[in-house]
């Protein structure tokens, strides 16, 4: 009953194949919620100023994630297309690529991440103390990144395979053994030393470190035609060139991304000073929450159109596309009304003892929030459609045009020359993601009409 196949995904329906398969991903992505809730309680201990630096590296750190992005998407769509062909020996080589070309670079990135770590927090931060903190963050989370390549790119792989399942196991192990470190390293419970914000990011690490062992043991064992053999370890050069191709705008557009991130909280930072740098931080994590249905939908439609291309029946992964936004859209508005309404006891939530201005920003920022949660749903599931056709540039120069052209002259215009303050920024984030929403949508169905998905389809064909 809560299984689904190949023959289902490319045969039966789409609305339960895609609902079975984004159920176990919502589930996963609501426990990496908590995760964030658990981080943000634990270093909320520290008191406000923790907060702050963790705001500022949570932005540095999803940047320096960027590169791997390409090796994440690449695993789970090239994988896809392979199941979707019945060529079960090629797609079992892909992720164990994905996951050896992932690791080699996080490797570098770490390192560079230290050597930098200071400079980074020198440029965005004037409070010596939140420095600090910053610092010492940013130094540990350079072994987060190569545990997050091994672990995230294997996991893609499963999501790829049709086994969400699977991928839940993987992030459920890096979660629990994440929230049960936590407290230990961050505020040195029992033998431990009190490491503060040193001790998050290593928590960070030894858990995706456990779920990156833990795939591998699942790979090991076989599920579903997915298993760990010796030909599928041995990296091939091929493989990692077509996951490369498929992936890499998919890093362009979270670079893009990323970098009008860090120009945001350099705003944010500018006119709302820690207290809005607070606001900015909790208001993302409440908005990660609203988003989760959105982002299981979308990574379960993905797999559903690369698995109906590549059996070539173009028709049915437009239809999945579509049925996608519709259940994204309508769960993340029921969601925004929530948020409308009651917008400061979900912030205290997050950080309970939050109070005075940094509270103000933050009710301000999530009512803000609120009226764009529809737009989110469609973004995301609409980009699922283009990148489960391989057309992952189509996501990169929309999140581009929506970060570079719509938020920041917004939130800029708005802070500086109409005097909005931290309100500007606020409101070009929901501008944008409404901008987005409707151009995309607009665009794939435009596309659609014009043989986009017909021509995948015909590719993949021709790929066998």
């Amino acid at each position: 009953m809560f299984d689904v196949s190949r023959e289902d995904i490319v045969g039966g329906s789409l609305a339960r194949a895609l609902v079975i398969l984004a159920g176990p991903l919502v589930a996963q992505n609501f426990a990496l919620v908590a995760q964030s809730v658990v981080d943000l309680f634990w270093v909320g201990r520290l008191g406000g100023q923790a907060v702050a630096a963790v705001g500022l590296a949570t932005v540095v750190v999803a940047l320096l994630t960027v590169p791997l992005q390409a090796f994440f998407t690449g695993s789970q769509v090239v994988t896809s297309q392979h199941v979707g062909a019945d060529e079960t020996e090629s797609a079992r080589r892909v992720p164990f690529t994905a996951a050896a070309c992932a690791i080699a670079v996080a490797v570098v990135l770490g390192a560079g991440l230290v050597l930098a770590a200071e400079p980074i927090a020198a440029a965005f931060l004037d409070d010596p103390t939140v420095q600090s903190y910053a610092v010492s963050y940013l130094t540990a989370y350079a072994l987060a990144l190569v545990a997050i390549a091994a672990s995230d790119t294997l996991e893609s792989g499963f999501t790829g395979w049709g086994d969400t399942r699977a991928a839940l196991y993987v992030n459920l192990t890096a979660i629990v053994v994440n929230v049960i470190a936590d407290p230990v390293l961050i505020l040195g419970w029992w033998v431990f030393p009190r490491l503060e914000l040193f001790g998050a990011a290593l928590a960070t690490a030894i858990g995706y470190g456990c779920g990156g062992l833990f795939a591998l043991a699942l790979a090991a064992r076989g599920r579903q035609g997915f298993v760990l053999t010796r030909a599928a370890l041995r990296p091939r050069l091929d493989t990692a060139r077509e996951v490369v191709d498929v992936g890499l705008p998919i890093a362009g557009q979270n670079a893009g991304r990323q970098v009008a991130r860090l120009g945001m909280i350099g705003i944010v930072s500018a006119v709302g000073g820690s207290a809005g740098l607070a606001a900015y931080h909790i208001g993302s994590q409440v908005a990660t929450v609203a988003f989760v249905p959105a982002t299981g939908v979308a990574q379960a439609a993905t797999s559903v159109v690369g698995q109906n291309l590549g059996a070539e029946q173009p028709s049915r992964a437009r239809r999945a596309t579509w049925i996608g936004v519709a259940i994204a859209v309508v769960g993340l508005s029921v969601f925004g009304v929530i948020q409308w309404l009651v917008p400061a006891p979900i912030a205290q939530i997050f950080v309970p003892d939050l109070s005075g201005q940094a509270l103000e920003y933050t009710v301000l920022y999530l009512q803000i929030l609120a009226y764009g949660y529809w737009a989110l749903g469609a973004i995301y599931t609409v980009e699922a459609g283009f990148n489960g056709a391989g057309n992952t540039d189509v996501s990169m120069y929309s999140t581009l045009a929506q970060y570079w052209a719509v938020r920041l002259p917004i939130a800029l215009v708005g802070a500086y020359v109409l005097d909005l303050g931290v309100a500007a920024v606020f409101w070009g984030v929901t501008l944008s993601n409404v901008a987005a929403a409707l151009w995309l949508a607009a665009y794939f169905y435009r596309s659609a009409d014009r043989g986009m998905l017909h021509q995948a389809a015909d590719e993949a064909a021709a790929s066998d």
